[in-house]
């Protein structure tokens, strides 16, 4: 439990404090934000806003990690969760190879002066290669006990039995997975502090559903019958709360009036803790309650695309996505984003309420 604690409050530190320094930097160099002219008319003043910040979240993420396995190991050689495992690695790898996707499109966007970054073609090629190499690495990897990071079953509170898929189908399940989730929070990203703290709140989830997955695994001799199969839980805990350190700390600076944004770096690296965590733990469709709020804003999106293809040019909202509709209603910025972490916190403590609820029902 102590590296759990350690990671996250490395992480929190490494954004509250490292942000500062990051926004000095970017400042200096001119590496603003770039806003579209189709968005929001409000939005123009945060034009020049350094952006890019999800590389402190990224750094400070792997930190918390780390250095929480090392800090433990040192204090306590043989201590249980001390050594960094197959699950924990993964997780790390596709949020920081997602995060690199992001930053070579924020990378265009500064260099070239637009606010079109990577090529959508490109961006595609690179998002499906990185979940491909997961999906097929999260196949891998079999414990002392034959367990692998996932499975090839779709999960719920945990695995769903006749809902196993062929290995091929298993993977092209888990690109839909990773490409949906980076994708969501990219659209979510819109608001100062919107998807920072919405995101904090769900790796907030996780820890206390990987600590639960925990204490109730399967691999200890005094599992009941609702034990859970799940290769790393304990060393998901610590990415998740180094997550969720992290995104809180970034909140500091992100808040409205935002210092500075997260930009694509930060939206799809988060998006693809997202996918990992959601697959690692075996809760892929409990990911959907979790972060709930993030699923209505990207469904707002595909609602007014489908209903002006089919309507001939009609819209069900001012503007998509759907934070967007409220701000031309009239409502002001801050008091979307905080009614939106409320929504966000509400699908959370659903999401934890369903999962405690199927351990208690007994089989």
């Amino acid at each position: 439990m102590v590296n759990i604690l350690i990671a996250g409050g490395i992480a929190l530190l490494g954004t509250l404090l490292g942000t500062r320094f990051a926004i000095s930097f970017l400042v200096k160099r001119g590496y603003g934000q770039f806003i579209r002219d189709d968005g929001p008319t409000s939005h123009h003043t945060k034009r020049g806003t350094p952006t890019m910040g999800g590389v402190v979240i990224i750094v400070a993420t792997v930190l918390g990690y780390f250095l929480a396995h090392l800090f433990t190991w040192l204090m306590r050689p043989t201590a249980s969760g001390a050594p960094p495992t197959a699950s924990g690695l993964l997780a790390l790898g596709i949020f920081v190879a997602m995060g690199a996707v992001g930053f070579a499109d924020d990378w265009i966007k500064i260099s070239k002066a637009r606010s079109l970054g990577l090529h959508s073609r490109a961006k595609l090629a690179l998002q499906t290669a990185v979940a491909v190499a997961f999906g097929v690495l999260v196949l891998m990897f079999p414990n002392d006990r034959g367990d692998t990071p996932a499975t090839t079953a779709v999960s719920f509170l945990r695995d769903i039995p006749w809902l196993t898929l062929p290995a091929w189908a298993a993977v092209i399940w888990i690109v839909f997975i990773v490409a949906s989730w980076s994708n969501a929070v990219n659209l979510t990203d819109g608001l100062d502090g919107l998807a920072t703290g919405a995101a904090a709140l769900v790796f907030a989830s996780y820890a206390i559903i990987n600590i639960w997955q925990y204490n109730q695994s399967c691999s200890w001799g005094t599992a009941g019958p609702q034990c859970y199969v799940v290769r790393d839980p304990y060393d998901l805990a610590v990415i998740s709360l180094a997550l969720a350190g992290a995104c809180f700390g970034f909140l500091w600076w992100n808040a409205s009036p935002a210092k500075i944004f997260m930009g694509d770096t930060g939206s799809l690296s988060i998006g693809g803790a997202f996918a990992a965590l959601s697959v690692l733990t075996r809760t892929e469709l409990l990911m959907l309650v979790v972060a709930g709020l993030f699923l209505v804003i990207t469904l707002s999106v595909v609602l007014q695309v489908g209903w002006f293809k089919l309507s001939g040019g009609k819209r069900l909202f001012k503007m998509a996505p759907l934070q967007h509709h409220f701000e031309l209603m009239g409502w002001a910025e801050v008091t979307i984003v905080i009614r939106f972490w409320i929504v966000g916190g509400l699908c959370a403590a659903v999401g934890l309420g369903l999962f405690y609820a199927e351990w208690t029902i007994p089989r």
